[in-house]
């Protein structure tokens, strides 16, 4: 057997009050695909911030050899000299910056003591050619589509000779051509020389493209499958990564139709300045109390602006038309007068927009109803721990405590303590913007649950989503937006994922 390109030994990393991970053991053939999965506070993304030096060597115990060499990285810059490079989920772009500024960044290319631009341009051009991206060197970042970001970021790793390539979610916030392109030229790299790791909840994506599937679980080694042996497929990946096999990822749900409407717009338009253009155009849509409305379309045709601008418009569009909820007429100026009148949104950007990650669960919870647990105008500290704890356990979000910071806590308990702060005002339409992006299938399952059990009491839901399968899975009924403005209604018994997409494209 070849000697693998990566080892790493009975790796242990410790925080305040956590293992996150215990023991762990991974190893990487040269020139594969090699998947990581398992559900969101699994140790995944740890065990590569080990391995990309963002935790330096001493800070954790157990060993890693790179190209048969044991490695000390006490930075991130000591494991791309020698050929690991890691693109995190978070663009580390600047979007004012143009694209070879971007590729360069960090490791210019200089001519004596100054920068060689007209190298850089050269190089930023060939880089670019090898993931396939027609885009001017010059343009600046800013100006992109997530998909083409995504992909100048995979060129700044080529620009630095990658012999590893290392992937935390790279297709989360992709539209499906955008993922397809992406798996593609992954495929294209290997046979270029270049092994990859990729981290993904989504298994479609795994079993296609992974030589090798590693599975953690509480920080631990769970299994390693082989694809060529026909042992990765997403029954067995479910059954390892939550410990229990789930038969059908979307709970089962009796679809009741009700005459009642819960929120209703009418004629909606919304123009942006900062565009320049119109986001919205004489949008009309109703959802009734109990059921689960799914909004599908391709990135950037209007959904989110849709929901912001009817959440009391925060992003200031000019906006025109008519909006009812329970029949009543509503004008909103701001999200407070939403939120008053029983809406609630959840947003799909959880890390910058959702929660404040430098304070602890039990404030993120209880931020947008403080006077439900005010006492003359002063917090009740104790009525605040109270209501954190409720939700912590219904919710099941896994932290030591709702002391515990925000940002110290996986993806999906971040947005299991995002929702626990929009059911917290007690809403009776709930807007869901992306409410499985990056996290996994037991807490996409959690979080479905959830959902059905919500409409059950007469809660109703609109549910933005870009993965078709979750928008068929779980709505009564789907709105497909393009280009701002509604290009379809489908009943769920006639939804299909080929006549979203053609209402999608039209």
């Amino acid at each position: 057997m070849a000697t693998p390109i990566l080892e790493m030994r009975n790796i242990t990393k410790t925080f305040p009050g956590v293992k996150a991970l215990d023991n762990v053991s991974f190893s990487v053939a040269r020139d594969e695909i090699h998947c990581l999965v398992g559900e969101n506070g699994a140790g995944k993304s740890t065990l590569m911030k080990v391995l990309s030096g963002v935790y330096p060597h001493g800070t954790y115990s157990g060993d890693i050899l790179f190209d048969g060499e044991v490695q000390e990285f006490k930075s991130i810059a000591d494991s791309e000299k020698v050929g690991i490079a890691i693109i995190y989920q978070e663009l580390a772009l600047v979007p004012e910056m143009t694209v070879y500024e971007n590729i360069f960044l960090g490791h210019e290319l200089r001519k004596g003591f100054l920068v060689d631009w007209n190298e850089t341009v050269r190089m930023a051009d060939v880089m670019l050619k090898k993931v396939g991206l027609s885009v001017n060197p010059a343009a600046k970042v800013k100006d992109l589509g997530v998909g083409k970001q995504q992909l100048v970021e995979i060129a700044k790793a080529l620009s630095k000779n990658v012999k590893l390539l290392i992937l935390d979610e790279p297709t989360a916030a992709l539209n499906e051509n955008d993922s397809d392109n992406l798996l593609n030229l992954l495929r294209g790299l290997k046979q270029q020389g270049v092994t990859c790791i990729m981290i993904s909840h989504k298994l479609k994506e795994v079993i296609s493209i992974a030589d090798t599937v590693t599975v953690l679980r509480d920080g631990q080694t769970v299994c390693t499958l082989d694809a060529a042996k026909g042992e990765v497929s997403e029954p067995v990946l479910i059954k390892h990564m939550v410990g229990r096999e789930i038969e059908n990822i979307y709970p089962k749900r009796e679809h009741k139709r009700s005459d009642e409407v819960a929120l209703e717009v009418r004629g909606w338009n919304a123009h942006s300045s900062a565009l320049g253009r119109d986001v919205l155009k004489d949008v009309s849509f109703n959802v009734k109390k109990g059921e689960i409305i799914g909004f599908a379309g391709l990135m950037g045709s209007g959904r989110t602006e849709l929901a912001l601008s009817i959440f009391g418009n925060p992003t200031g569009f000019q906006v025109n038309g008519d909006l009812f909820i329970n029949g009543r007429k509503m004008d909103f100026k701001r999200p407070e007068d939403a939120i008053d009148a029983g809406i609630a949104y959840v947003t799909e950007d959880r890390k910058a927009k959702g929660l404040i990650l430098i304070q602890d669960v039990k404030q993120n919870i209880t931020l947008a109803n403080l006077q439900e647990i005010a006492r003359s105008g002063v917090i009740d500290s104790n009525a605040e721990v109270k209501v954190a704890n409720d939700y912590r356990v219904s919710l099941n979000v896994k932290t030591p405590s709702v002391e515990q910071k925000v940002g110290n806590l996986s993806g999906g308990n971040q947005q299991k303590v995002s929702l626990g702060k929009w059911l917290f005002v007690k809403p009776d339409v709930l807007i869901l913007d992306e409410p499985t992006r990056g996290i996994d299938v037991g807490a996409k399952f959690e979080i479905y649950t959830l959902m059905n059990g919500l409409v059950q009491q007469g809660m109703s839901i609109i549910m933005i989503s870009s993965e078709l399968p979750e928008v068929l899975g779980m709505s009564d009924r789907v709105y497909v937006v393009s280009g701002g403005r509604i290009a379809g209604e489908l009943p769920i018994q006639e939804a299909t994922q080929e006549k979203i997409m053609q209402l999608a494209t039209s």
